[in-house]
C-alpha cells in the first residue's frame, strides 16, 4: 500500500492511503503520523490524522513539498518495531438509558432487541479511535457490532449534555462537551474526556481504544467530575 502525497496549496500536503475506512489503513496513518512526529522536522507546523489520510501542514519558507514528499517516502518505508506504535485502551463508565440515554429504547426497538441486550452488546466493544473531529476531542470509534446500527435523528438536538455517549449510523462516539448533535443518546459518562485546564486535554488520541462499562445511577453521581 504505497501512499499518494498531493500538495494542498503552498502550505500543507495529503498523504493519502487506501479509501476505505479499515483498521489496517488506519494503523498506516497513525504510524506515519508518529515516525513525523519522532523525527521533530523543524519545517513541519503540525499533522492531523483521519481515518485514511494523514495532513501535514508545513512551513513553505523552511521546505518544499517536493522535500518533504522525499522525507515522507523514506519514513514510511522505515521498518519500526509494532509495538512502538500499540494505542492504550481507555476505560469510559457509562450510566445507560433512563435521563443519561433517552434513545436507549428507540435503539433497542430500531434494532429488535432489549434495552439489556444494547447495553451487553455496546459495552462489550473494544473501539478504536480512527480521529478526533467535530469537537475537541470527539471520537470517531470503529468496531461498533452490526447489530447496533441506527440512524441518526431526522431533526438534530439543540444542545446534548457534555458526556453524552450516542449511536449514529454504523459508529458510536462520546460528545465531550455540550453541543448540538443527531446521534441517537444511550447513556452518559461521568468523566470529563476533554477538559482544556488539564493536562492532558484529552484522555486519548487517534490511534488508542475505548471499552465502555455499565455504572448505576449512583455510580455516576459518585463519580461524576466537577467542571474546571
Amino acid at each position: 500500500m504505497k501512499p499518494l502525497i498531493k500538495p494542498l496549496g503552498d502550505a500543507a500536503l495529503t498523504v493519502e492511503f487506501e479509501n476505505i475506512i479499515r483498521e489496517d489503513v488506519n494503523r498506516r496513518v497513525m504510524e506515519l503520523d508518529k515516525k513525523l512526529k519522532q523525527e521533530n522536522i523543524p519545517e513541519i507546523q503540525e499533522t492531523i490524522p483521519s481515518y485514511r489520510a494523514l495532513l501535514v501542514y508545513y512551513d513553505p519558507l523552511k521546505s518544499t513539498f517536493a522535500k518533504l514528499r522525499r522525507k515522507i517516502k523514506e519514513l514510511d518505508r522505515k521498518k519500526t518495531e509494532a509495538e512502538d506504535f500499540c494505542g492504550k485502551t481507555v476505560d469510559i463508565p457509562v450510566c445507560y438509558g433512563g435521563s443519561f440515554g433517552e434513545d436507549l429504547a428507540y435503539v433497542a426497538a430500531y434494532c429488535g432487541l432489549s434495552r439489556e441486550d444494547v447495553i451487553r452488546i455496546h459495552s462489550a466493544g473494544k473501539y478504536r479511535i480512527y480521529m478526533l473531529g467535530f469537537l475537541p476531542g470527539f471520537p470517531y470509534l470503529g468496531g461498533m457490532d452490526p447489530k447496533l446500527v441506527t440512524p441518526r435523528l431526522k431533526t438534530p438536538r439543540t444542545k446534548i449534555p457534555a458526556g453524552s455517549v450516542g449511536i449514529g449510523g454504523a459508529q458510536t462516539g462520546i460528545y465531550p462537551s455540550a453541543s448540538p448533535g443527531g446521534w441517537q443518546l444511550i447513556g452518559r459518562t461521568p468523566v470529563r474526556t476533554y477538559d482544556p485546564e488539564r493536562d492532558p486535554q484529552i484522555l486519548y488520541e487517534p490511534g488508542d481504544y475505548i471499552r465502555f462499562y455499565p455504572i448505576s445511577e449512583k455510580e455516576f453521581y459518585d463519580m461524576e467530575e466537577p467542571l474546571s
